[in-house]
């Protein structure tokens, strides 16, 4: 096993990838964690958009950081752990292409563009999480 180079770990990042988000909860309970849809470029911020009343937005709100954990689930077994702090919240007005882009990247060109086309008049809530932290790990050797 080995840690992953800056290089590989931006490029696995930026891979299509479920994640899976952790952030704090209320008092007494252990962080909420749930799979996710993301956006990430290469040295850049990831992009997780979310429905503006859920459960999970308001705690990302109030934490005002999370956990990002990406893995590869078959062998060779890798994964990346980004800490991140939210640099950034769109509440209103999330732009129709930020909402396509990311569910294009999952779902491909025409299944992307209904599902959020779909979720038109869902509000969301669009966060911008600046990478703090890595933790990597690449099994490949």
């Amino acid at each position: 096993m080995r840690a992953f180079t800056d290089q590989e770990r931006q490029n696995f990042l930026a891979d299509i990838h479920v994640g899976v988000l952790s952030v704090a909860a209320e008092q007494g309970r252990p962080p909420a964690s749930v799979p996710i849809w993301y956006d990430y470029t290469p040295g850049g911020n990831i992009l997780i958009n979310t429905g503006a009343a859920s459960r999970k937005a308001r705690l990302i709100k109030e934490a005002g950081a999370v956990t990002l954990v990406v893995q590869r689930d078959e062998p060779p077994y890798q994964y990346v752990v980004v800490e991140g702090t939210v640099v950034d919240t769109t509440n209103d007005g999330v732009p129709t292409e930020v909402r396509e882009a990311i569910a294009i990247r999952y779902l491909g060109e025409d299944a992307g563009r209904a599902f959020a086309e779909g979720m038109r008049d869902v509000p969301s809530v669009l966060f911008t999480v600046r990478p703090d932290r890595w933790i990597t790990a690449n099994y490949d050797e």
